[in-house]
């Protein structure tokens, strides 16, 4: 919407000034043309012409200003337009006097010239002395903060905000994750999630019904225990269908993270280059890792392919074969790992009682 306004707008200034601009031609010049009236319609043309070309360059330059504006940090935002205020403030008690000078009449355009450059340089210093120091004045809002100090050197960044998306809180398991502390910052939930959330609730599924209203459930867990960090964000883009895209697109617009469980939202997020926290992923890592020579304790729940095999199961699902267990099923046993193997349904452990293990 702002583009065609603004190209409107030049459109409009430039087709204006073409339709005036016969005034301004010499009298001679004017006599010898036959239909004045035509001559303003074809130089309204030509404005207007030229309109469109500025409008294009305008607001390509608006659209390339305002993806920078979001790109930046809000401390470095605010200070820096703290130091464009100050310095417009400064430009204009230094230029005031320089206007009540008397200054002859021929030289009157001298007033508005030195007001621009003065504004613009001093705009350009406030900025610059704003990109200096401007962290610097965290400390002096609250110096006994060890958080702001750093914040002020730079040497700590504030966390991103983290977006929710709808399998994530379905989940569950980010709810620990925010109790513990291990994902900080601002947690925001879009109220196109909430919506997709009460269609699934309201669904004619019993499962997806379910599952619904677990995740609406922990979202009002999270409100309950978080209401400083948990926000419900209203942004919506019309003009996109799904909700994966719309997080995408909110992701980019606030410089956030999404925070996901669906391992095709991941991909496409990553592809654009938003910064994407799986969940599933970070389960993975954490996985305890079992050497051969680990001693665990395990219960046999069921016999294996092989004779004699007993299967048990860690808590993370991770399948674990006992050699000489299949006698042992239902009993918790404590056997040492002899060796691991990864497949593509995932890990798998060998291991054997730890009595007949050899030492």
């Amino acid at each position: 919407m702002i583009d065609a306004i603004i190209i409107l707008t030049l459109i409009l200034v430039g087709a204006t000034v073409g339709y005036q601009s016969v005034e301004l031609l010499p009298f001679d010049i004017l006599a010898q043309v036959a239909n004045i009236e035509g001559l303003r319609w074809v130089t309204l043309g030509f404005g207007s012409l030229i309109g469109v070309g500025v409008g294009l360059v305008v607001q390509t330059a608006y659209r390339r200003l305002e993806r920078g504006v979001k790109k930046l940090p809000t401390d470095v935002l605010i200070s820096r337009a703290v130091g464009l205020v100050l310095g417009l403030i400064i430009a204009n008690l230094m230029l005031a006097p320089i206007f009540l000078l008397p200054i002859p009449s021929e030289l009157s355009f001298l007033k508005p010239i030195t007001a621009l450059f003065g504004s613009l340089i001093f705009s350009y210093s406030g900025l610059s002395l704003a990109d200096t120091h401007g962290r610097t004045l965290l400390r002096l809002i609250n110096p006994n903060s060890l958080e702001t100090a750093l914040l002020a050197e730079g040497t700590l960044k504030p966390a991103p905000a983290k977006i929710l998306d709808t399998s994530c809180i379905i989940d569950g398991r980010v709810q620990e994750l925010i109790d513990t502390g291990f994902l900080e910052g601002q947690i925001l939930v879009p109220q196109f999630v909430l919506q997709e959330l009460q269609k699934i609730a309201d669904s004619s599924n019993d499962q997806k019904r379910t599952r619904g209203r677990r995740g609406l459930d922990i979202l009002n867990r999270l409100q309950e225990n978080h209401p400083q960090r948990i926000v419900i964000n209203p942004a919506d883009y019309e003009d996109v269908a799904t909700v994966d895209a719309k997080l995408v697109r909110l992701a980019q617009d606030i410089n956030g993270s999404l925070v996901t469980t669906d391992y095709n939202l991941n991909k496409v997020a990553s592809l654009q280059k938003v910064q994407v926290l799986n969940v599933n992923d970070l389960a993975q890592s954490l996985r305890p890792v079992y050497l051969p020579g680990d001693s665990l304790e395990l219960k046999i729940l069921k016999e294996g392919k092989e004779p004699e095999q007993g299967v048990g199961y860690l808590t993370d699902g991770t399948m674990v074969v006992v050699e000489e267990g299949g006698n042992y099923i239902g009993d918790e046993l404590p056997v040492v790992v002899t060796s691991a193997l990864q497949t593509s349904a995932g890990r798998m452990i060998f291991a054997r009682p730890r009595q007949s293990a050899p030492a």
